[in-house]
């Protein structure tokens, strides 16, 4: 509950997300370390109490990654040549080293409180943190190279789509000139032609009138023709209905003879008028079949002139239709020309985007080569220094093996004197018993002669 309760203030203190412990691992597993060392990096080197030397791996690999910068160049630090025993900064120059870069780097991350502890004695909660800012960075980074090659991918397939525009309007342009130009052995042909199709469409304009004003004939005489045939029927009705009343008369005439001739008369009379208004219709209507007679030669002419009109509006449709095939390809050859420029256009929005990046890249290319020579430079002097160094070093390890030899010597003169003083302190030692048997041999030597001459005065004193 403490470690998600830390996660939580941290995301909450963070602008990036703070991963769990796991996902750290299996991600610096798989697109940081390589081989070896992503088989032996494992959730025990972060938790519950990191090591520094796996943190510090890491961090090498990382900047190895992005800056390319190999975990040997951390230890070939420049050193003043004046320095006294160089050795014993080998161990501090790639750590400060690796802080120097880190403390570079780790900004662009949003960790700005990268401390050289945070190396030398890592804490678990500081380092989840600063592994889940490089985590977040590189997931960015991975981000933005996969839109830059999109965006190149993209950049290609317009280039690509631009160039087979380009030959598409170049053969529409070849396709339009062979349509548009005739040869020169076919121009005399070609103007014959236009004549002569000039002169059918003046001939079929009067052609036309003339149809027009035949068809305008003929339905006139259609008119009068119907309205005669009407008359007839009507003089027929008026005939059978006074045929009726003739009959209707010769059933009703019993006598007046003067009456019945008067109505004969006037019967007569009618015959008459209506045998002339017949004889008139008849004529009337032989007209008109000539009429109709020359009407039906007018259309077989007619005919005759719409089947050549037929053939010449093939013809025209024929070149209608490559007009509109000229027309279709000129809108295709301006859409081309549209897109074209639009392609041209974005092409040099392209070629300046391209022409801007590759400035920034020689200018880049440029400070990368003058940071080079200078690093090759630097570099040199470092090997000088180092070889200076080295030299220096032989030296002292020359030294120090001529010290060595003559401390070795003076330590076998020393075991030589310790084994001579052995030897003197045994004989002393036994000079020093011998003497103290003696003088233990002495002294009761004196003590008996003491007791005897003790016994002795008691003797002359008991005698006198």
């Amino acid at each position: 509950m403490s470690d998600q309760q830390c996660v939580k203030d941290d995301m909450a203190e963070n602008t990036f997300p703070v991963y769990k412990v796991d996902a750290i691992v299996q991600f610096y597993r798989t697109e940081v370390l390589t081989g070896q060392e992503a088989k032996h990096f494992t959730k025990n080197d972060i938790t519950p109490s990191p090591k520094a030397e796996s943190i510090q791996r890491v961090y090498m690999r990382v900047l190895q990654l992005l800056f390319r910068f190999r975990p040997e160049c951390h230890y070939t630090v420049p050193l003043s040549e004046n320095l006294q025993h160089p050795m014993l900064y080998e161990w501090v120059s790639p750590i400060m080293s690796v802080y120097m870069r880190m403390c570079e780097f780790l900004p662009l991350c949003h960790v700005f409180d990268f401390s050289l502890n945070d190396l030398l004695n890592p804490k678990s909660k500081r380092t989840i943190v600063i592994l889940s800012a490089i985590q977040n960075y590189l997931h960015f980074r991975k981000q933005r190279m996969e839109t830059i090659a999109d965006h190149q991918q993209s950049f290609r397939s317009v280039m690509d789509r631009l160039q087979t525009y380009t030959r598409e309007i170049k053969e529409a342009e070849r396709k339009i000139e062979k349509l548009t130009t005739i040869p020169p052995e076919q121009q005399a042909e070609a103007k014959e032609l236009a004549s002569a199709l000039s002169e059918l469409a003046t001939s079929m304009q009067h052609e036309y009138q003339d149809v027009n004003t035949m068809n305008e004939a003929v339905a006139q005489c259609k008119t009068e023709i119907a309205e005669l045939s009407q008359k007839l029927t009507q003089r027929r009705v008026d005939v059978t209905s006074l045929k009726d009343e003739l009959v209707k008369l010769k059933s009703q005439i019993v006598e007046s003879p003067e009456e019945l001739k008067n109505e004969m008369e006037r019967m007569k009379e009618n015959v008459k008028s209506i045998r002339m208004s017949k004889e008139l219709a008849d004529e009337r209507l032989v007209e008109l079949q000539m009429l109709v007679q020359c009407a039906g030669q007018v259309e077989a002419e007619i005919q005759v002139l719409l089947k050549q009109q037929q053939d010449l509006q093939g013809s025209m449709c024929k070149t209608n239709q490559q007009k509109e095939e000229v027309q279709s390809l000129a809108a295709l050859y301006e859409a081309l020309q549209k897109e074209l420029k639009n392609l041209s256009s974005e092409e040099g929005q392209l070629k300046r985007a391209l022409a801007m990046k590759l400035d920034k890249e020689s200018k880049q290319q440029i400070r990368r080569q003058k940071k080079k020579e200078v690093k090759d430079q630097h570099v040199k002097n470092i090997y000088g220094q180092y070889d200076k160094i080295h030299q220096k070093r032989e030296e002292i390890v020359k030294m120090i093996e001529e010290s060595n030899r003559e401390t070795k010597m003076f330590r076998e003169k020393m075991q030589k004197l310790r084994e001579k003083c052995n030897q003197q302190t045994q004989k002393a030692q036994e000079f020093y018993e011998r003497l103290l048997t003696t003088l233990e041999q002495y002294n009761k030597r004196i003590e008996s002669i003491v007791v005897e001459t003790n016994a002795d005065t008691l003797k002359m004193k008991s005698h006198f």
